[in-house]
């Protein structure tokens, strides 16, 4: 598989034509276009493309390698630029760092500041989601590190542990009962409606914290990142599970954030991929953090 094949079927994706890709995008012929496609599903043996006079959609199997094509672009993308700006004598070029959501990312900001003082031509791209997202961006070299809440499987990384760690509570409405008692415990879950993260709904280890299977409780919805999450709290629908510090919670907001007793607390570490090897600016980032933490 060639990357112009790639880059073929990603303007067909887009374009949904092939007169259009062919014409506007690629500037070769329709039925050389339309050649090259035919041998790609060939070669993956499933079916991409649903033609008709109107629009050319993908199928289930086009609309997944359409998420592999993008990524593998993306990866070539990052390659290259990490390739041609690896001959500078000055530190230029890009980082890429994945976190889920936590006051942690503090010491992450740290360390970019650090950083930049010395190496103000680095770049820093952020990309916010649960673990599963963090962790599979980094898997395909599409992140440089990785900030996880623990429990995590950290067996095939390397890592450092950061000296801060994440209190659970419930996200709850100023007016809702468990603000004013100002503490929740695993008996108070079993009477109202709660929404946690998908990422918690997976986690055993999260189930083995609280002391309940998320399952056996009325969990109404799911979410990815906090922010939405808190919106269905404040119209009253519920109480999210989460960590401290995630929102503004004082002054005029509605929500208040309630700790568990016993509390319940997971630490949090920086990851990155084993015996990798580093682009300048990302090898820059990991001395600085280093340096953020008395490591160095």
């Amino acid at each position: 598989m060639e990357l112009r094949t790639i880059r073929y079927f990603l303007a067909v994706a887009e374009q949904e034509s092939f007169s259009a890709a062919a014409n506007n995008v690629l500037f070769v012929t329709q039925p050389t276009l339309s050649r090259q496609m035919q041998e790609l599903e060939e070669e993956l043996g499933v079916q991409l493309f649903v033609r008709s006079n109107k629009k050319t959609t993908l199928t289930e199997e086009g609309l997944r390698f359409r998420k592999r094509a993008q990524e593998i672009m993306e990866l070539v993308g990052h390659t290259e630029k990490e390739f041609a700006e690896a001959s500078k004598e000055e530190i230029v070029g890009d980082v890429y760092i994945g976190g889920g959501e936590t006051k942690a990312f503090n010491i992450i900001a740290a360390a970019c500041k650090r950083m930049q003082a010395k190496h103000p031509k680095i770049r820093m791209n952020i990309t916010s989601g649960n673990a599963q997202d963090v962790t599979e961006k980094l898997d395909q070299g599409l992140l440089d590190f990785g900030l996880l809440v623990e429990p995590v499987d950290k067996s095939k990384y390397e890592f450092v542990e950061l000296p801060a760690k994440d209190t659970w509570g419930l996200l709850v409405r100023k007016d809702h009962p468990l603000a004013k008692k100002g503490f929740v415990t695993v008996r108070d879950l079993e009477n109202i409606p709660l929404l946690a993260s998908r990422q918690t709904m997976m986690m055993r280890e999260f189930s083995g914290l609280l002391g309940r299977d998320l399952h056996s409780l009325n969990v109404i919805a799911t979410y990815n990142l906090i922010y939405n999450a808190s919106v269905f709290v404040e119209q009253g629908l519920g109480a999210a599970f989460c960590l401290e510090g995630l929102l503004n919670t004082g002054g005029k907001s509605k929500l208040a954030f309630v700790p568990f007793t016993p509390l319940r607390t997971s630490g949090l570490v920086v990851v990155w991929k084993k015996s990798p090897v580093f682009s300048k600016p990302a090898a820059a980032f990991l001395q600085s953090l280093k340096q953020e933490l008395g490591m160095e």
